[in-house]
């Protein structure tokens, strides 16, 4: 009976660690090349409306996060072009699925990943880059041997620190993808939860998970800053 208990008490504590990773790890591989390719474009692009795209983009990281669950439940939702079609497409609706969470984690991390890329970018040598294409690299070859390898300290800050706010999400994730245990219920959601049903032991628990995880990817920030 104990033995049932225990493996009960771990399967509940390690499900919500799992998911989380799983979630941080999905939307920060899409999001670190989505992030690279838009901050390496944008990084010396002049245009008229840049500043408001840069804006837009860059959105996610002020707004409160119930604002951006409700704007991915209009976008993404049953009475939406756009949830219609995935609804017919998957035969089922994207809301309330753990790729709902993996959307919600996207919009929120990318600004970060974003402006690393566009720093790193545009802290490289413009000379380099222009002697490479004389000796005959094209820009796909530019990108990925000559600029992403020099920008690489800004770029890998920019990977942990979204893949960090991947894994702390929880105002957008709460309202898009639910909280459904062992589908939808990450980290943060699950002490939420724990708080508000006065279970302070696995609370505490799942705290230290996530402060550990976290102290470790700030900590490898800073040490390829330095």
């Amino acid at each position: 009976m104990d033995l049932l208990v225990n493996k009960e008490f771990i399967q509940e504590f390690l499900s919500p660690i799992y998911l989380s990773l799983k979630i941080a790890t999905v939307s920060g591989v899409i999001v670190i090349l989505l992030g690279t390719l838009a901050g390496r474009l944008l990084a010396r692009k002049s245009f008229k409306g840049k500043a408001v795209l840069e804006t837009f983009l860059m959105l996610p990281m002020v707004l409160p996060p119930t604002v951006v669950g409700f704007f991915l439940i209009v976008i993404f939702g049953k009475n939406s072009i756009v949830g219609q079609a995935i609804e017919w497409l998957f035969k089922q609706p994207i809301i309330f699925t753990w790729w709902a969470a993996v959307i919600a984690s996207i919009v929120v991390a990318f600004p970060l990943m974003y402006q690393s890329a566009k720093s790193g970018f545009q802290g490289i040598n413009l000379d380099i880059e222009e002697a490479a294409r004389v000796d005959g690299a094209n820009e796909w070859g530019v990108l990925l041997f000559i600029s992403i390898p020099l920008a690489s300290k800004a770029l890998i800050s920019g990977s942990i620190l979204s893949f960090a706010r991947a894994l702390g999400e929880f105002g957008a994730t709460l309202m898009f993808a639910g909280n459904i245990p062992g589908e939808t219920q990450t980290i943060p959601t699950a002490i939420y939860i724990a708080i508000d049903s006065g279970n302070m032991t696995m609370a505490w628990l799942w705290v230290i998970s996530i402060v550990i995880l976290s102290f470790i990817m700030l900590l490898t920030v800073r040490a390829k800053q330095e």
